[in-house]
C-alpha cells in the first residue's frame, strides 16, 4: 500500500507537530502552508498530492477532518474524489478509515459529513462573534481596527513579496487567484505587485 500524510497549516508561526506526531516513514509527506478557506483541488501540496493518487498512492492520512477544508461542500468533494479512485481515508483523531475490507465505510460519510458541517457552523459564528466584537467596540470608540496611512514603496512591496514578482514573471499568464494561491498571499497583494511591475516596464 503506497501511503500518504496530509499536512496543513495556515502560518509558518504555527507548529504542525500535532499533525506529525504519528507519521511513519512509509508515509509520503503533502505539507500546505495556506488558509484552509482555499480549496484543497487549489493548494499547491494538495494539488500534487492529487496527481500522486493518479500515479499510486492508495491511503491518505489527515490529522483531522478540517486540514481537508473548512466548508462542507469541499470537504465532501474532497472525500468523494478519493473514494471513487478506491483510496482509503484515514481521519486519524476519529479513528475512522473510509474503506474498509474494500467496502466504502458508511459510518465515515456519515460521521465526517456531520462534523464537515458543524465545522462550518463554528466557523461562521466564530465571525459572526468578531463582526459582533468589532461593532461593540467601535460604539464605545476602542476599536482602532488596521493602522491607516502607512506607506510602503513600490521597491519595498516588491522586496517584500519576491515570491510574488518570481511567479508572475514566470508565468504571466496565470490568474491573480492562481498566483495568490501558489504564492500563499491574497488575490489584492497580487494585484498590488502586478501593478507595479506593469508601471516599471
Amino acid at each position: 500500500m503506497n501511503k500518504a500524510r496530509y499536512i496543513r497549516q495556515s502560518s509558518k508561526s504555527q507548529t504542525n507537530l500535532r499533525q506529525l506526531a504519528k507519521a511513519h516513514p512509509d508515509e509520503t509527506l503533502f505539507i500546505d502552508i495556506i488558509s484552509g478557506s482555499i480549496p484543497f483541488a487549489e493548494r499547491p501540496e494538495g494539488k500534487k498530492l492529487i496527481e500522486a493518487i493518479e500515479t499510486g498512492i492508495n491511503y491518505v492520512t489527515f490529522h483531522d477532518l478540517s486540514r481537508a477544508g473548512r466548508s462542507t461542500l469541499n470537504v465532501i468533494e474532497t472525500l468523494t474524489f478519493f473514494q471513487n479512485r478506491g483510496v482509503v481515508v484515514k481521519i486519524e483523531n476519529l479513528g475512522l478509515e473510509s474503506i474498509v475490507d474494500g467496502k466504502i465505510n458508511p459510518i465515515f460519510n456519515l460521521i465526517t459529513t456531520v462534523l464537515s458541517e458543524i465545522n462550518s457552523l463554528e466557523r461562521t459564528t466564530l465571525l459572526e462573534r468578531q463582526a459582533e466584537g468589532i461593532y461593540q467596540a467601535k460604539l464605545r470608540g476602542i476599536y482602532k481596527g488596521r493602522v491607516k496611512n502607512t506607506f510602503e514603496s513600490d521597491e519595498i512591496i516588491l522586496t517584500k513579496y519576491k515570491k510574488v514578482v518570481k511567479e508572475l514573471k514566470a508565468n504571466p499568464n496565470l490568474s491573480l487567484r492562481k498566483v495568490a494561491t501558489l504564492t500563499s498571499v491574497s488575490p489584492n497583494t497580487v494585484k498590488k505587485v502586478m501593478s507595479i511591475l506593469q508601471k516599471q516596464n
